[in-house]
């Protein structure tokens, strides 16, 4: 009933509209997962994973729907500008869509203290694992009880090693994407639902730490998070485009070859942004919030 209410049609006039699709998605589902398995032994230690899930499932029928529509302009559009113009459109929705992912995340991730432990515990142990020395004091003061999670290095990397360490690590993410969607279509949500998640325990872990208000954390993530995520979502329309061009057409016709073009250019184009968002990241960002 919930994929009625969005035409993504629609919603490529006014992109805007998804911002709040997204917050209402995300928000519904920690509050199901709240209510529905609060009192189970079992899977109230996994509400971390859950909300994700359960995001990922109200947002799956509308990834769907708008990859079908951008694999037709592949056929139905002659000039690559006026292409990549309408992906364009669709890159938008998608991009509120996220947007709307990490704010209802950082939102409850501050206006309920008590329930962050449950709900965000795979989160803020990602973030721990990627930010901290050590990884057992890092998700205790974040109100974590875990076992031995001690993570040493030997000190932080020089800003040329880290950098590349990012854009790495991201290209992986973005191979993942585009795997997800090439085997499921609309696949890669899962991952990059994952990503707003862990995007929001972080800025509710910033805006506690330093007392500043939510805005200020969403600045400070966003810089960056906005064209790495763009480059996600671009990899992901690749693969999805590509995925029901496999379906649809057989391999050498005019068609097939027309969409895996456009697929590899979108390919290069979101390395390209993963590229100038790690540099942002590791040169930019520091240098305005530390």
């Amino acid at each position: 009933m919930l994929e009625m209410l969005m035409n993504p049609r629609k919603v490529e006039r006014e992109p805007w509209e998804m911002f709040f699709v997204g917050l209402f998605y995300a928000a519904i589902s920690i509050l199901l997962v709240n209510w529905i398995f609060a009192k189970d032994l079992v899977l109230s230690k996994y509400s971390s994973i859950l909300i994700v899930t359960f995001t990922v499932m109200f947002s799956i029928p509308f990834m769907y729907y708008i990859i079908k529509l951008e694999e037709v302009k592949n056929i139905r559009e002659k000039s690559n500008f006026s292409l990549i113009k309408e992906h364009g459109r669709a890159l938008s929705a998608l991009i509120y869509l996220f947007l709307g992912f990490v704010v209802a995340f950082a939102f409850f991730y501050i206006a309920m203290p008590n329930q962050t432990p449950i709900n965000f515990k795979a989160q803020i142990e990602q973030y721990c694992a990627i930010n901290s020395v050590n990884l057992d004091n890092c998700v205790k003061n974040n109100g974590i009880v875990t076992g031995n999670l001690v993570k040493t290095t030997t000190g932080y990397a020089s800003s040329g090693a880290h950098f590349f360490s990012i854009l790495t690590n991201n290209v992986f993410v973005m191979i993942f994407v585009l795997v997800f969607s090439l085997a499921f279509g609309a696949g890669a949500i899962f991952i990059l639902a994952w990503n707003a998640s862990v995007i929001g325990a972080a800025i509710g872990i910033f805006t506690n730490a330093t007392l500043n208000k939510i805005h200020i954390g969403l600045v400070r993530y966003m810089v960056h998070g906005i064209p790495e995520i763009a480059a996600y979502f671009v990899a992901a329309l690749a693969g999805g485009i590509l995925s029901v061009a496999i379906i649809k057409h057989e391999f050498g016709k005019p068609e097939f070859s027309k969409v895996l073009q456009d697929s590899i250019t979108m390919l290069l184009l979101a390395i390209l942004i993963l590229i100038i968002a790690a540099f942002i990241e590791v040169f930019v960002t520091p240098k305005f919030f530390g």
